[in-house]
């Protein structure tokens, strides 16, 4: 079945990306926008009036998630969604996750444009705290609504400040919304587009990745405890170094990683605390947490066992204790094959050149995936680069990504 070109208008995408992009905290360039800070309601309130202006009904749920709703001809069947999220990490880039928010507000102009009235409703999810910025969870908005969250789980929650999540919600005027009333929504299929963060599709000269899997992490807190002493006069013989045990086990996470047999597992030590912390001290506490991720959760668990016996090894030949705390420990997600095909034949149509891919960064579909089949929509970025100021996508490759989500969006709902 034909179609008409959907109207795309790329220059009041870039428009709206560069509005976006000025809700945020200093310094400049870049962005940063953390969950319920003054530049995300005021981000929030910007795009609900966005919404509101294309005849979309919008809702909050209690812990910032926001829906805007195109109500189709049967209300009553479950709706096709998409969406992505708007907080950014501190200093980083306007197009991860807003591509997706503002794509699938032009997508749905463009349907609208070309006279479509979708039989489904069309949802678009403006996920809460997709970035761990504040709470040291990612997710934070699709977690919950998939039950991965409880609200006893969100009521402890406190930032480094000591704010807790009930005063920040409260403070967004959210307080009135039960937690215990958060339900899951009733999806038929949920798509995201999203830059790819990864440097495959521009180098391939590739217009959209069709992710068929999305790699989940596992995370972990490990602390050493040794004996702090001088470091002139505590000889090597007596002593338990804790930062030296802690570097030889970053060591054995590289080295763990590396030999999984599989180029899809990667493991990272990003930060690392000393005490007492002096140039002139033997470490007498050393901890650091540990980024896991696999597309295979099996391969993913044998490779942290792996690790935690290593440790266990170090810790009993340099004389230390060990403690190991799980994070999270999060599966990954399998995208429906169906959706799949449905991108790459959309990209086709277009004349896009596409391919199948993995997704190796965290993402709210990977949650959604717990609730409906999901699927997702890469663009190139350039250079690979995200999480920075440098962050580009251009509006002809967001454009493609908008068409095409726009064109699946509209096989879904007919």
């Amino acid at each position: 079945m034909s179609h008409p070109l959907l109207p795309i208008h790329r220059d009041r995408i870039a428009a709206e990306l560069a509005d976006l992009a000025t809700f945020s905290d200093p310094p400049s360039p870049g962005v940063t926008r953390v969950l319920f800070s003054a530049p995300d309601l005021a981000a929030r309130n910007w795009l609900q009036g966005r919404f509101r202006e294309e005849g979309l009904e919008v809702r909050p749920d209690a812990v910032g998630n926001l829906f805007a709703r195109w109500i189709g001809e049967d209300p009553d069947l479950p709706a096709v969604a998409t969406g992505s999220h708007i907080d950014a990490v501190p200093h980083s880039g306007c197009f991860d996750g807003t591509v997706g928010v503002l794509g699938a507000l032009e997508a749905f102009r463009a349907l609208r444009e070309s006279g479509f009235q979708p039989k489904r409703s069309l949802e678009i999810v403006v996920f809460s705290a997709e970035e761990p910025t504040r709470f040291g969870i990612s997710c934070l908005g699709s977690r919950a609504l998939a039950g991965r969250l409880r609200p006893e789980d969100l009521e402890a929650l406190r930032d480094e400040a000591g704010t807790s999540f009930a005063e920040l919600r409260e403070g967004a005027g959210l307080g009135h919304l039960p937690l215990a009333e958060l339900a899951p929504p009733r999806y038929a299929a949920f798509l995201e587009l999203h830059i790819e963060q990864g440097p495959l599709l521009e180098r391939e000269g590739t217009a959209i990745g069709a992710v068929e899997a999305i790699a989940a992490p596992a995370a972990y807190r490990i602390r050493w405890e040794g004996a702090a002493g001088h470091a002139g006069t505590l000889l090597m013989p007596d002593r338990r170094d804790a930062l030296a045990g802690a570097a030889e086990g970053i060591l054995a996470v590289e080295r763990a990683a590396k030999e999984s047999g599989s180029c899809d597992t990667v493991a990272t030590v990003g930060q690392i605390a000393v005490s007492p912390g002096a140039l002139n001290s033997v470490a007498g506490s050393a901890s650091f947490g540990i980024d896991l991720r696999d597309i295979d959760r099996a391969r993913r668990e044998r490779v942290a066992s792996a690790i935690h016996e290593a440790f266990e090894e170090i810790a009993r030949r340099r004389h230390l204790e060990l403690a190991w705390e799980a994070i999270y420990e999060d599966p990954p997600a399998v995208c429906d094959p169906g959706l799949v095909v449905q991108i790459l034949e959309s990209a086709g149509r277009f004349g896009l050149r596409a391919r199948r891919m993995i997704s190796r960064a965290y993402h709210d579909s990977l949650f959604l995936a717990r609730l409906c089949p999901i699927a997702m929509i890469f663009i190139p970025c350039r250079n690979g680069r995200s999480h920075c100021p440098e962050e580009y996508s251009s509006p002809a490759e967001i454009e493609a990504g908008v068409r095409v989500l726009a064109d699946c969006l509209r096989g879904l709902a007919s």
